[in-house]
């Protein structure tokens, strides 16, 4: 009998991206408002630092909360309740003076992004997805976080031409609530197996804290956090800071770059850009390799990204070619982590799981934020924050590597 093949492209997918999308484009535009907002203010760069700092860390404590109440109550319900709390960040910002005044707000903000973010969103996705399908819908759908950022930087540095910031958070929370308009696209089935039903939640966290391989993922994805929050928050800081003395040959002009002050903005979008193919390309290969070596290789070339960019004289060049390798292993981890998070205790209770999972990627992020602008307050500069990213990066590397995959997933049932 000839069977159908479940199609790759589905609704949920799409208005998961597309909500994806936004949710990421906002919130990859927050390193182009460290500037404007501390010179308005007078504020260390430490206090900006920490503040997005928080809001990583808020949305990393977020995700397994957004994914339980997703579990619970409904996804589109707790999408509603993320988007809602996120245009309240956003817009209760906007009205910020001080330091501890933003730095607590962004905690809505944080939480905003978790509701509306992976966690959520991937568990969806990858409920609607056949098995053959899985891994390439949540590349996909992870790709639109990047698509997002390729334009969120771009597109907020060109709204502070017109706007003080605060009316552009507040442009931004409108953007936010209107895609929500898709959610009625996002109904997906709960294809689990009967073991599955049985086993309450705190059963699973307690398999799951026992199981060196979920542990190895838990700690190997610190580093991730680490180093795409700090060159998300930091990164187009320290190319505006340099951009007069490294451009002495106009070679960005000959790229039509005429702003030099811009070119962190187009560094980041940059990232996102390839990212797209990166992300792609890992769930393409998640479907036919080890996951876990894969996610080996991305830590590794991230790494070796890093030490190069920093060991030899920055230059508009190198800032183009560092932010395009790293976008091509940006968010390539993600599809990874989340799938081997599905194989190795099935769909039921996948977006608490990955949520904890990333709750380790949240607490990398508030230090590489926290630390880059602590460090170049006392420091004047990056260099001692960016090797640690390095060492980490590493780590991450040889940790994946024990990570026991080849088990069978949890059953599913017939069809």
């Amino acid at each position: 009998m000839q069977t159908t093949r479940a199609p790759l492209v589905t609704p949920v997918l799409v208005a998961g991206c597309l909500i994806l999308m936004v949710s990421f484009a906002i919130r990859a535009s927050f390193g182009v408002f460290q500037i404007p907002v501390a010179e308005e203010f007078g504020w260390a760069r430490a206090e900006f630092s920490m503040a997005i700092a928080i809001q990583n860390l808020a949305w990393g404590i977020g995700q397994p909360i957004f994914g339980a109440i997703a579990e619970r109550i409904g996804d589109r319900k707790a999408i509603i309740l993320g988007a809602l709390t996120y245009a309240a960040g956003l817009v209760l910002s906007s009205f910020a003076v001080t330091p501890g005044a933003h730095q607590l707000l962004e905690v809505l903000v944080g939480f905003g992004i978790a509701g509306t973010g992976f966690g959520v969103i991937l568990a969806v996705v990858g409920r609607a997805s056949s098995n053959e399908t899985r891994a390439m819908s949540l590349a996909i759908a992870t790709a639109a976080g990047s698509a997002g950022q390729v334009f969120g930087a771009p597109v907020a540095e060109w709204l502070l031409g017109f706007f003080p910031w605060q009316t552009v958070f507040v442009i931004f929370a409108a953007a936010v609530l209107a895609s929500l308009a898709v959610l009625p696209m996002m109904r997906a089935p709960a294809p689990v197996s009967k073991v599955e039903l049985e086993e309450s939640l705190g059963a699973v966290l307690r398999r799951a804290a026992r199981d060196p391989s979920y542990v190895m993922l838990f700690v190997g994805f610190f580093s991730c956090g680490y180093q795409l929050a700090f060159v998300t928050a930091h990164f187009p800081a320290m190319v505006t800071e340099m951009s007069a003395s490294i451009d002495p040959a106009g070679f960005l002009a000959g790229l039509g770059i005429v702003d030099t002050a811009a070119l962190g903005a187009v560094a980041i979008s940059l990232i996102g850009l390839a990212n797209i193919g990166g992300t792609l390309a890992a769930g393409w290969l998640g479907n036919r390799f080890p996951r876990k070596y894969l996610l080996a290789g991305i830590y590794t070339g991230r790494t070796v990204a890093a030490a190069l960019f920093i060991s030899f004289p920055i230059t508009p060049g190198t800032v183009l070619a560092f932010a395009f390798v790293m976008g091509a292993l940006w968010l390539a981890t993600v599809p990874l982590t989340a799938g081997l998070v599905a194989h190795l205790f099935g769909l039921r209770y996948m977006g608490t799981l990955y949520g904890v999972v990333f709750l380790s990627h949240q607490l990398g992020s508030f230090f590489g934020v926290w630390l880059g602008g602590w460090l170049y307050d006392v420091t004047g500069n990056y260099t001692f924050v960016w090797w640690l990213g390095v060492a980490v990066g590493a780590f991450s590397a040889i940790i994946h590597l024990p990570i026991n995959e080849d088990r069978a997933p949890p059953p599913l049932p017939a069809q």
